[in-house]
């Protein structure tokens, strides 16, 4: 089966995987979701995630390590803004800002994919990917 949004399945998968309380979550391996993950693992949203390989196919998998506290998932709500159909742009000054600050827009500028907040620093717009609260 193919997927139209491959970027919006492994943040469903993320999702569903958090509100089953799962440890980890597989998801197919490509260069743009392993520049997702760091932006969220340095942004403190996972703990960590590794490429395995699995002995029944040829495919490479990432393997995400999800994080809680206390019980309780830290990604509390994360969807996808820009999809296939829709690509949305914004400058750096028109930054959306998630839940008044509490949240994280990623966006992906001309040096790589950042979280709203270094996309204001370093004054660079681009594709909003997704938002995480």
């Amino acid at each position: 089966m193919t997927v139209t949004d491959p970027i919006g399945d492994m943040l469903a998968r993320i999702r569903n995987a958090q509100q089953r309380a799962h440890k980890t979550v597989l998801i197919t391996n490509s260069k743009f979701k392993r520049f997702i993950l760091d932006a969220m693992v340095r942004e403190g949203f996972l703990i960590s995630y590794e490429i395995t390989k699995d002995q029944n196919t040829k495919f490479d998998f990432i393997k995400v390590n999800l994080k809680y506290v206390q019980g309780n998932p830290v990604i509390r709500e994360i969807h996808r803004v820009s999809k296939p159909g829709r690509r949305i742009y914004t400058r750096s000054d028109s930054l959306p800002r998630v839940q008044n600050g509490l949240g994280v827009a990623l966006i992906s500028t001309s040096k790589g994919i950042l979280s709203d907040n270094e996309a204001r620093e370093q004054k660079l717009g681009g594709e909003i990917i997704c938002n995480i609260s």
